[in-house]
Formats: C-alpha cells, structure tokens, sequence
C-alpha cells in the first residue's frame, strides 16, 4: 500500500469518477485506474462498484476510507513538521479569492501581513467562487477566499457573516424601513450578472412573486456603490465593500420588514488532505485581525 495509491482511492471516492479524480491529481486518467488496481490487488478487494452513475465506494471501500484519510493527514503532517523546521528563507504563497474579497479585504489584510513577513512572496489571483474553488483543489492556490463555499475536496473555515445589505444615498433613503414591494418599485442597482450575488437579489424577489425594478446592470461592485452614492438607486451590496461609507453615513442600510436577510459567509478553503503551511496560517490570524478591526455587519431588528 503506497501514499499515491491513496491519494488515487481518495480522489476517486471524492470526485466520483476516474477522469475528474485525475484531472485532480494532474496525473493521466490510465495512471489512476493502474493505482486503484494495484491496491485492489495488494488487498484483495474490489474497492469500487462500477455501474452507469459511475463509480461507488463498495462496502471494502467504504471501510478504507476512514483509514486512508487519517493516513494521508499523518503523511502531511509529518511533512510539515519536517517543512517548519527548515531555516527561515521567505517562502511563498499563493491565493486565490473573490474579485470584492480582492478589492476590499486583502490589501488590509497584506498589509499587516507583509510588516510581520517581509520576505513571504505572495501571489493573488481572482476569480468567481467557482474559479477559486478550482484554482485550490488543482493546487495552483493554497488557499481560498470566497463566500458560503463548501466541497468535498476542501475544507472550509468561516471568517464572519458579510450578508448583501440594502443600501442607499442618505437623502434618497425615505426610511431605514421598508417592505420588500415598495423596494421592488424603486430604481435598483444589479451588479455583475450571472454571480452569486446577483442570483441570490434576484431570488428574494422571485420567490415574493414581485419584479424589482432594475434602473442599472454594472458589472463590479464599486461601480454599483460610485451609482448608489450619486443617488441613482438603491443597490444590495456586500456588507464587507460598505463598511466605510456606513461608518461615514455616506450610505446608510435600509432594512427590508418583510423578508429574511441574504444571509452568507466570508469562507477561507484549503486542500482537506493538506495541513496549511506556517505562511498560510500567519495569513488567516491577520485575516482574522482585520476582519475584527472593520466591524461586524448589522443585526436585523426583532
């Protein structure tokens, strides 16, 4: 029983098929089914039942499991044991992460981080969640940074709540309280269609039966907020990108009477088989510290 065995039962069973498990692993999809069989045959098992749904952990299978991930875990940490002993020579980081988590939190965020490790270079690339999710179980990302992300391949640590609030210009505000249909009659502001965002404003009013009416599609959310500012319409934006305006009462929230808050979380994701690196656990207390200074969203009224 070899670790890229492993590695190839546990990428099978995860992902639910050869192919997908290979393109995981960046290795060929024969070189996965070559591993699965040599460990079948060193346990004299079949490890996987193969029907039209693709492949299914079979009851052999299915008592590895447990096993096999409690190895490969030792395995990693016993590598990382071994990494942070190493002399201190700046090492990397590479990180994936939402365009709003990009334009609004990391630049704190590596800011604090790069005063205490001057010598870590960092590398950041953005995406939808989607693209971030990818970019780390590929391994182009050690870690990720999105919203409410969860997968089988990754393990997810929630930061805080960053709920989409409704905000809107202080004078274009008629009250900090309203219902969900006199909203819908307002000029409203969508941004980035298509997102999770977007899909999830949408939502509220589809599932209230109502139209909202849409005044301006933008496609980021800065230029959703420079349009709320100059009085244009009302926008449901991150919390995390308003922050400052509400603190500053450039904006102000307007709660919504009628409906439940679009609720959603600031996630970090890793490799669930990979233990973070003393880089990346550094980054995630300084996540954790600018995270506190800016402030918790609102709470909804009882």
């Amino acid at each position: 029983m070899e670790i890229p065995q492993i590695e190839a039962f546990l990428a099978v069973g995860t992902f639910g098929g050869f192919r997908r498990a290979a393109d995981a692993l960046r290795i060929t999809q024969p070189a996965v089914s070559a591993r699965i069989k040599t460990l079948e045959d060193s346990l004299g098992v079949p490890l996987f039942e193969r029907g039209r749904g693709g492949p299914a952990l079979s009851a052999a299978g299915r008592a590895l499991r447990p096993h096999a991930e409690q190895l490969l875990r030792a395995v990693a940490l016993a590598r990382q044991a071994v990494h942070d002993l190493r002399p201190a020579s700046g090492g990397a980081l590479q990180i994936a992460a939402v365009l709003s988590i990009c334009t609004y939190l990391l630049p704190d965020v590596l800011q604090r981080f790069q005063a205490a490790h001057p010598k870590v270079m960092i590398t950041v690339r953005s995406g939808h969640s989607k693209e971030v999710l990818e970019m780390v179980v590929r391994g182009e990302a050690e870690l990720g940074l999105a919203r409410s992300l969860h997968h089988p391949a990754v393990e997810t640590v929630s930061l805080r709540d960053d709920p989409l609030i409704l905000v809107g210009r202080p004078s274009a505000a008629r009250s900090r309280r309203a219902r969900l249909e006199e909203i819908a009659d307002r000029p409203l502001i969508f941004f980035d269609r298509g997102s999770s965002d977007w899909t999830l404003t949408h939502g509220l009013f589809r599932r209230a039966a109502l139209v909202p009416n849409v005044a301006l599609e933008v496609e980021t959310i800065e230029t959703a907020k420079r349009m709320v500012e100059r009085g244009m319409g009302l926008a449901f934006l991150p919390h995390l990108a308003v922050g400052r305006e509400l603190r500053r009462r450039s904006l102000v929230a307007i709660e919504i009477a009628d409906a439940e808050p679009l609720s959603r979380s600031l996630d970090m994701i890793h490799p669930r088989q990979r233990p973070l690196s003393a880089e990346a656990r550094a980054l995630l207390a300084a996540l954790r510290s600018a995270l506190s200074d800016a402030g918790s969203p609102p709470r909804r009224r009882r």
